[in-house]
């Protein structure tokens, strides 16, 4: 393996419900964690500052994250209830997001999508995102790599 430079990023305190509606028991309500995911990022060579990554470069990672994930409702685009959810919608009684999936481990492979989308803008393909660490309280967390 060649050798790679890395570095990480870390944000926090992203409040956000789900659900798991095939589960048989207490997943399939509606309930929520303060989420957080950690950006493995890694590369052969540095900038020109020195970085893997500018860490100021990655708002629009930061914005993705506040937009899915502060205050929102997240329901799989399969929940036999979704009708109901886009009603409460509507009604302003939440904030909704339709997703492919709704557990960590999907969130975590949609947020490393989205971070290498937009380091392949900013690197121009010189660094990537290798892995996500997706956490719902200090106790669980789901990793997805590539």
């Amino acid at each position: 393996m060649s050798e790679r430079y890395t570095s990480t990023k870390t944000y926090r305190n992203l409040p956000c419900a789900h659900r798991q509606w095939r589960h048989e028991g207490h997943c399939a309500y509606v309930h929520g964690y303060s989420r957080e995911y950690t950006f493995f990022f890694d590369a052969k060579s540095m900038d020109k500052h020195g970085w893997v990554v500018g860490f100021g470069d990655l708002k629009e990672l930061e914005k993705y994250l506040i937009e899915m994930y502060d205050h929102t409702l997240l329901i799989s685009e399969d929940d036999p209830e979704l009708d109901t959810f886009k009603e409460l919608h509507e009604k302003g009684l939440c904030d909704l997001r339709v997703v492919p999936e709704t557990s960590l481990e999907g969130s975590a492979k949609t947020a490393l999508e989205k971070a290498n989308d937009i380091l392949s803008k900013i690197t121009e393909g010189r660094a990537r995102c290798f892995k996500v660490e997706a956490r719902e309280n200090d106790k669980n967390s789901a990793t997805y790599r590539i």
